[in-house]
């Protein structure tokens, strides 16, 4: 597989970053500008390093730990601090996070590569994909800390430390209309050694995913019709979607590339059970497992819906075994005991996963890769699905439940052959089912917070017990699960809606620049 986005040698010089924690201000150039930028080759070799680490899979693995939907148990992870109320200006996560690397990479690049001789339709691109890595990086920043400073061209040192955060809608209209302008100069597919370069797809969805997020419906709509018209598609198997050999699939939008047989993606190894040679290090709730229907299209709370408490997970939305691991099912050619103390996978035990539940959807490749720290798993950061379900949602908030809006949720419904949702949903009703088909569709990829945060509902599902699995024997021969105990409580989380929608602001970065307050 392809190093597309490796820095190489001569950008990798140009990069590196500074001692100022802020922007990483200025690269320091061992080359000058003018011997650099001569030709095409060199234009690239640039952009190549704006992509490295423009976003890392860890961060979009490990949000859903702030969210009901997983739990993370290391405290040096810093995301447990997060999910549980308790972060603060000093955590690292807060600190790491607030990351302008790529911003200045990327402002770097467009201020020097006009000098380039080279075909003008690729340096076109060219910047309007340095366009897109910044505009992706302002969207996150502000998605977690609000009002940031939007910063659009190289600063010096000086300006840095006396810069001003800009409110956030001011940056969010910047993303949008940087959005518009690049998607048509973007290509809408690549092959070779381009294949995961930044697509007109890639600018569409992302900038539909922000106006859903302001409620802008009009504009989503807009921007989702757009990307359905240019010819993506479910990928027919949801388990095998996320599996190595199926990478960059019709389904795929924008992706964080890999190489094979690379440590670079070795954060998917602390994911497993001890057994599997894993840190269980995050876990999916049962608040999570508890979301997916049955197979007959009812939730398990629902009349009629054969939902059995003693044998959980049996009949339920196929999406259930191919996203978790639960206790009783068989993986890697055995049946996963989580909840026995005998067990060396008890959920209780060191490197194991508190709740009992394991993520299979990133980690389900060990048949694949027998080294799970090693794999070079792409990440997918946006795919098809969610942009039916992003119309899906602003359609039916703009004009009701009418037929564009059951065909979207029940296409990503049938692809998990799941029965269509019933006939006559009112708008609200309509409305709980695609944020139910969102948590099942999208869980474990990262998108949990920014849904909880835009609907509000954080003292709702982000305050109070988190529980797992029921403690209990798992037979070895037949997986039946026998359960002996109440569900395991794992952690007690705290949620104040004035402060624990956005994150605060480095500390560190206050002492240097009090204007950051």
């Amino acid at each position: 597989k392809r190093t597309l986005f490796n820095l190489i040698a001569i950008s990798g010089v140009f990069l590196t970053a500074c001692t100022k924690d802020f922007l990483d201000r200025n690269p320091e150039d061992s080359y000058s500008n003018s011997s650099l930028w001569t030709s095409a080759a060199d234009a690239q070799a640039a952009l190549n390093g704006c992509y490295r680490d423009w976003e890392d899979n860890y961060d979009v693995i490990y949000m859903d730990a702030t969210t009901d939907n997983a739990f993370s148990r290391w405290v040096w992870e810093e995301y447990m601090n997060v999910g549980n109320g308790s972060l603060t200006p000093t955590d690292n996560n807060v600190r790491n996070r607030w990351n302008f690397k790529t911003i200045q990479k990327c402002n770097w690049f467009l201020e020097n590569v006009e000098s380039t001789k080279m075909d003008e339709a690729l340096k076109t691109r060219f910047k309007a994909e340095a366009r897109f890595l910044r505009a992706y990086k302002f969207f996150t920043l502000t998605e977690l800390y609000g009002d940031v400073p939007l910063v659009t061209k190289n600063i010096t040192t000086a300006e840095a430390n006396n810069i001003t955060r800009t409110p956030v809608a001011e940056v969010r209209k910047f993303i949008l209309d940087e959005l518009a302008a690049i998607a048509p100069q973007l290509s809408t597919s690549y092959s070779g050694n381009d294949v995961g370069r930044i697509t007109r797809g890639a600018a569409l969805a992302l900038r539909a995913r922000l106006s859903l997020y302001m409620g802008n419906y009009a504009e989503c709509l807009k921007d989702c019709e757009q990307v359905m018209g240019l010819g993506y598609e479910l990928f027919p198997k949801y388990g095998d979607l996320f599996r190595i050999q199926n990478e960059n699939n019709a389904e795929v939008i924008l992706d964080i590339q890999y190489k094979e047989n690379d440590y670079a993606n070795g954060n998917i190894g602390i994911l497993p059970s001890s057994s599997l040679g894993g840190w269980g290090s995050l876990s999916p709730t049962q608040s999570l497992v508890d979301a997916y229907e049955m197979k007959n299209g009812k939730t398990i709370s629902e009349a009629g819906s054969g939902y059995n408490a003693e044998d959980p997970y049996a009949n339920r939305d196929p999406r259930l075994a191919a996203s978790i691991v639960y206790p009783g099912q068989l993986y890697e050619g055995a049946y996963f005991n989580s909840i026995d103390p005998a067990s060396p996978d008890f959920m209780s035990g060191d490197n194991n996963p508190m709740t009992g539940y394991m993520p299979k959807k990133l980690i389900q490749q060990l048949s694949d890769y027998p080294d799970m720290w090693n794999t070079g798993l792409n990440i997918i950061v946006i795919r098809y699905a969610e942009v039916l379900l992003n119309y899906a949602e602003a359609q039916n908030e703009a004009a009701g439940p009418d037929a564009t809006v059951y065909a979207a949720v029940d296409a990503v419904r049938d692809r998990s052959d799941l029965p269509g949702l019933p006939a006559g949903l009112s708008k609200d009703q309509m409305r709980t089912a695609i944020r139910r088909e969102r948590r099942v569709e999208l869980a474990l990829e990262g998108l949990r917070w920014y849904d909880i945060k835009r609907w509000k509902i954080g003292e709702e599902v982000r305050k109070g017990n988190v529980y797992g699995a029921r403690q209990g024997t798992v037979d070895a021969n037949t997986g039946k699960v026998t359960f002996t105990a109440d569900h395991q409580l794992v952690e007690s989380r705290l949620f104040d809606p004035a402060i624990h929608y956005v994150w605060p602001i480095p500390q560190k970065e206050i002492d240097i620049n009090k204007q950051l307050k």
